[in-house]
């Protein structure tokens, strides 16, 4: 099937490029892209692979689906017309700055009868597929809580806007992989750090409390204003726990010049000193990293369209997202618990 990239920033640059080119299942036509530094970066990243100067002239050139990925505030627009034109869409997140939006392109998807799909690669981390692992083992028992933590000193790289900030980037990754673990969340409580005035008053960071139907609690805690580092998830269950500070490890490879494509014998692998350790009443042991690779994101895709079947993140799931995201700004700005 043939794809292409609307969009090629540090997200079309750096995942998804790398992950398309790898899933042979897909011939990439072209990436919209219009000033010249980013066409000059493309032309190094993809030798060969045309620029196009908008969305209807890659559609032209014949792609059965289309990667939106430029800024946020124009995703909506792009989404709409790519589903118009009878294009199957992969819309990075947040996809929608609330539910009200969600559900709308999800209308326009359904009417279109085209896959409208959310780019949540993070559920092929590599410290989230190691810890599906161990939960699917039963070693845990049943799980009371969850802890997860991703704190970066990273200030400048923010969306900003009032339809923007962490809780909606970070924020829509970590409640994704949550709601993936351990189900639907009834309720949320939560709370926002802020910096600017007006419009450029933005959220730098968020402590999110989520209440799942299923039983479970889990915090989340993210910040790129603190000047701190730590990644973190621990879970805790009647036989035990586990706990993992996996790096970022396909980040890490690609900054160093490996590809998914090239490096496919040690890609999405931790190192062994960095491994999740497993506590119960026998003791402590590592668990081996298993591989993360966000290339099976393309792979699940194309096996859903050739089928034609729903791809692993549902419309149903993006949608919940969002909404558990609109649950948190209103509880951070009353103080309450709000149901989702």
């Amino acid at each position: 099937m043939r794809i292409g990239i609307v969009g090629f920033g540090v997200g079309g640059r750096r995942f998804h490029l790398p992950y398309i080119q790898a899933a042979t299942e897909w011939e990439l036509v072209g990436v919209v892209a219009r000033a010249e530094t980013t066409r000059a970066s493309l032309a190094e990243a993809a030798p060969g692979v045309p620029a196009f100067a908008s969305l209807d002239a890659l559609i032209d050139a014949g792609v059965d689906a289309v990667v939106i990925t430029t800024p946020p505030a124009t995703r909506r627009e792009l989404v709409l017309q790519a589903l118009e034109r009878g294009v199957h869409v992969v819309a990075d997140k947040p996809f929608a700055p609330d539910a009200a939006t969600a559900r709308q392109l999800i209308s326009a998807a359904t009417a279109a009868q085209r896959t409208l799909t959310v780019f949540h690669n993070r559920r092929w981390d590599t410290d989230l597929v190691t810890l599906r692992s161990v939960l699917e083992s039963g070693a845990l028992g049943s799980v009371w809580r969850a802890d997860f933590a991703l704190e970066q000193d990273d200030r400048a790289v923010l969306d900003q806007g009032p339809d923007e900030g962490l809780l909606r980037d970070l924020g829509a990754h970590v409640v994704d992989q949550l709601t993936l673990l351990f189900g639907p969340v009834a309720r949320v409580d939560a709370h926002l750090d802020w910096v600017g005035e007006g419009e450029a008053r933005v959220d730098v960071g968020f402590f999110l409390g989520l209440h799942h139907i299923s039983g479970v609690f889990s915090s989340v805690s993210s910040t790129k204003g603190a000047r701190r580092e730590d990644r973190r998830m621990i879970v805790i269950g009647h036989e035990g726990n586990y706990e993992s500070h996996m790096a970022d490890v396909q980040v890490d490879q690609l900054l160093a010049g490996l590809s998914p494509a090239a490096n496919a014998d040690v890609w999405g692998v931790e190192a062994e000193e960095r491994w999740g350790v497993l506590t119960t009443g026998a003791g402590a042991i590592r668990v081996p990293s298993l591989r993360g690779d966000y290339t099976e994101f393309y792979r699940d895709l194309h096996r859903a369209l050739a089928a034609g079947s729903s791809p692993s993140v549902t419309l149903d799931e993006a949608l919940h997202t969002v909404a558990v995201l609109d649950a948190a700004r209103e509880s951070a700005r009353t103080g309450e618990r709000v149901r989702v």
